[in-house]
């Protein structure tokens, strides 16, 4: 079997990523000895633990209980009513250059990410009108810092010189499981006024960030944001410029690795939930589904934090019971709102394919789709129309979805004025509450890949792992992580990882962080 070319090299610019190698051994399994495993779960984590698994002959089932593969970025069909078919989602994800194992998943079906497409800035504004810029800032750290600091209206040399250098030092060099030990036990707000970090730039940088994980910056852990801070800006030299999809997720996505898994026998059983884990007689596991009941080598749980304590709840004799508890104590990050609004006239032509937003209410970012997505940009040009997106994120659980659209729609006509008078063709609310939330003091309370039975691993984005990695890309990491743990019980070859550098990239910087840290946030 030829296996694709990212099992050797990183795509991306930074020649200081790092690479995590795989497990040795067989490429496939001896004849008769074929392995059965099941992935639970058929978003970004389950699909990579299918792909690789079935790419070393292991017989995969892969269960998803909705009725399509792409966990949060799924979509679907609908039509509007000027009769146009469309494809609903939950939204925008931005796929940024660091996530290397994401993208190297994606190369299974598209070697030259040609369904990529770069979006030329990530634009941030604040109601008080500042506004901040990543298109022209350097991406090599530590120039990207001074980069941002000198062309950034919201965080000036003088913002610097009051900032906490003692407290903020260990920025300079971030490691894994340091990270957590240091700044779990506080929360990203108390971390952000604890260094001082200016207001205007928490409100139109690190709040950004934080919202990216759907939580309030009072309830994230300050780990994840120090994390992210050094994967995207301080620990990486591939910039906080991303890329998007240029067609809805199933089209350029999904679609293409659902073909690309049945080609390698993997069985695809959408619309399945699994009810049971249980042990089957002389080893394994019977897995009870909609579809009957199998009996598989090992399992693979990449379902969402709600379907993975669904799972274990219904699964007594799964693991240990210490193990189940912890399962069952995650918790989901507050609701999220997804507004697609398709309009009957264009935005202004200047207008970016995304602005992050801080001081507008429930609103986090704009997107403006047929700038860059196919499917809507052929609806705009067909109607003369364009089709907006609006994501408020850690919505209150007690607010009424409806009236927070409302809002939504109203700080879309403060932030952009032109759409005061655009008629509303049609229009989608999405309300969720499905993400991980990564609260003070929750790392240790997350489960690992591994567990205490080694035939069952877990994957996805709630994961804790050693590597920098978040969101989507942990769901992959995560999902490869856990299908190298049973190829390598089996003896068989794993999947090569890349993660950004993990630590600070410079020594000299790296010996002042930790002479200067000490002692600071020893909570």
């Amino acid at each position: 079997m030829r296996f694709p070319p990212q099992d050797s090299a990183p795509r991306g610019r930074d020649r200081r990523a790092v690479v995590v190698p795989a497990p040795e051994g067989r490429s496939t399994p001896p004849a008769g000895r074929r392995p059965r495993c099941a992935v639970i779960g058929g978003g970004i984590a389950g699909i990579a633990a299918a792909t690789v698994l079935a790419e070393r002959g292991v017989e995969v089932t892969l269960y998803e209980r909705e009725p399509s593969l792409g966990g949060r970025l799924a979509g679907w069909s609908d039509r509007l009513s000027d009769g146009s078919e469309v494809t609903m989602s939950r939204g925008f994800h931005a796929f940024f250059r660091q996530y290397y194992n994401l993208r190297g998943l994606i190369r299974r079906v598209d070697p030259r990410l040609s369904t990529l497409t770069g979006l030329p800035d990530y634009p941030l504004q604040h109601s008080s009108g500042l506004h901040d810029s990543f298109a022209r800032v350097p991406r090599t750290p530590p120039w990207s810092a001074l980069g941002f600091v000198a062309r950034s209206p919201s965080f000036g040399w003088r913002d610097l010189r009051r900032m906490n250098a003692r407290a903020a030092l260990p920025l300079l060099d971030v490691r894994i499981p340091d990270v957590y030990h240091r700044y779990d036990g506080i929360s990203a707000r108390a971390f952000l006024d604890d260094i001082r970090f200016p207001t205007a730039a928490q409100h139109l940088a690190f709040e950004v960030f934080s919202r990216s994980f759907f939580a309030d910056p009072d309830e994230l852990s300050a780990a994840e944001l120090v994390l992210m801070f050094h994967i995207y800006f301080l620990g990486s030299s591939e910039g906080l410029l991303f890329d998007v999809p240029n067609e809805p997720y199933p089209q350029a996505l999904w679609d293409p690795l659902a073909r690309y898994l049945q080609g390698h026998g993997v069985r695809i059983l959408t619309g399945t939930s699994v009810r049971e884990l249980t042990p089957a007689n002389g080893g394994g596991h019977l897995v009870a589904s909609q579809d009957g009941t199998q009996r598989v080598d090992a399992v693979v749980l990449a379902a969402d934090t709600q379907g993975l304590r669904a799972v274990v709840e219904a699964s007594p004799a799964l693991c240990d019971t210490s193990w189940r508890s912890m399962v069952g104590a995650l918790r989901t990050a507050p609701p999220f709102l997804v507004s697609r609004l398709w309009l009957d006239r264009p935005v202004r032509p200047d207008r970016p394919g995304f602005l992050g937003t801080s001081g507008y209410g429930p609103l986090d970012n704009i997107s403006v789709l047929d700038h860059w997505e196919g499917e809507a940009a052929r609806w705009a040009a067909r109607t003369g129309g364009s089709v907006v997106e609006l994501h408020a994120y850690a919505v209150d659980p007690a607010a009424d979805p409806h009236r927070t659209a409302r809002d939504l729609i109203t700080r879309l006509h403060a932030v952009w004025p032109e759409t005061r008078a655009a008629v509303i063709v049609d229009q989608r609310h999405e309300l969720r509450s499905d993400c991980p939330l990564f609260e003070v003091a929750g790392h240790h309370r997350r489960p690992t890949v591994d567990t205490p039975d080694p035939t069952v691993t877990v994957a996805g984005d709630l994961v804790r792992t050693e590597y920098p990695v978040a969101l989507m890309e942990r769901a992959a990491t995560t999902g490869f992580l856990a299908a190298n743990a049973h190829l390598r019980r089996w003896g068989l070859r794993g999947q090569t990882l890349w993660t950004v550098p993990v630590t600070g990239r410079s020594a000299p910087l790296r010996f002042l962080a930790r002479s200067g840290a000490r002692g600071s946030f020893a909570r």
